[in-house]
């Protein structure tokens, strides 16, 4: 596991993911000349309640491959 360290809405927070999420998260990230924090931001903002970050972000990812 992997941890990524992000500022969300004006704190930091750690996000544990497995290093094959973090790695295309890092390549979707350059692909889209964004930030990965600002990506994570972005999951964050419109996930649903009481879904976990780390579970929406994996989502968030496998979506992107599918496209």
């Amino acid at each position: 596991m992997k941890k990524i360290s992000v500022s969300l809405s004006g704190h930091q927070t750690s996000i544990t993911l497995e290093p094959e999420f973090v790695a295309e998260l890092q390549r979707i990230a350059q692909d889209k000349k964004k930030s990965v924090a600002s990506i994570i931001t972005d999951i964050d903002d419109t996930r649903a309640p009481g879904t976990n970050l780390s579970s929406a972000i994996r989502v968030w990812i496998l979506t992107q491959l599918k496209n």
